[in-house]
């Protein structure tokens, strides 16, 4: 093999297991208010998003809040491209629908190069008008 073909292998490689370790980082979230994930009520507070799909392509969120213990595991039912508005930010997000004080989780997106998820949900009641609430994630390593 020659120098050049070993140096781009050894690049290759580099870049494979760089976008694994940035794929599988655990992100930040604070979210102000209560919301549903799943058939789960979790309160407001801070919490840690993390893909945990290590054994499989599935794709299957942990979110978790270490001061109420709330957790729960969900698994996505779509996945589609990300809000242009997303994209142009560049910052992870999860997406919120709410009707009054009742907000539900309903997609996310863990940053460039992936897809945005799409979240099953409740039925929200009529306490008021529908509206998207959208929270930025950050990595959980920084403060």
């Amino acid at each position: 093999m020659t120098n050049f073909t070993t140096r781009m292998m050894i690049a290759a490689a580099t870049v494979v297991v760089a976008a694994g370790v940035a794929s599988a980082q655990t992100m930040k979230a604070e979210i102000p208010f209560t919301f549903r994930a799943g058939d789960k009520m979790m309160p407001a507070g801070t919490y840690h998003v993390a893909n945990v799909n290590h054994q499989t392509s599935t794709p299957m969120f942990h979110i978790a809040n270490s001061a109420s213990r709330a957790a729960v595991v969900l698994v996505p039912r779509s996945a589609a491209d990300p809000k242009s508005a997303w994209t142009k930010d560049g910052a992870p997000m999860l997406a919120f629908e709410c009707s009054g004080s009742d907000c539900a989780l309903t997609a996310g997106w863990t940053g460039a190069h992936t897809p945005a998820y799409n979240i099953s949900q409740p039925k929200l009641g009529n306490e008021g008008p529908m509206r998207v609430a959208t929270i930025s994630m950050r990595p959980a390593n920084t403060n």
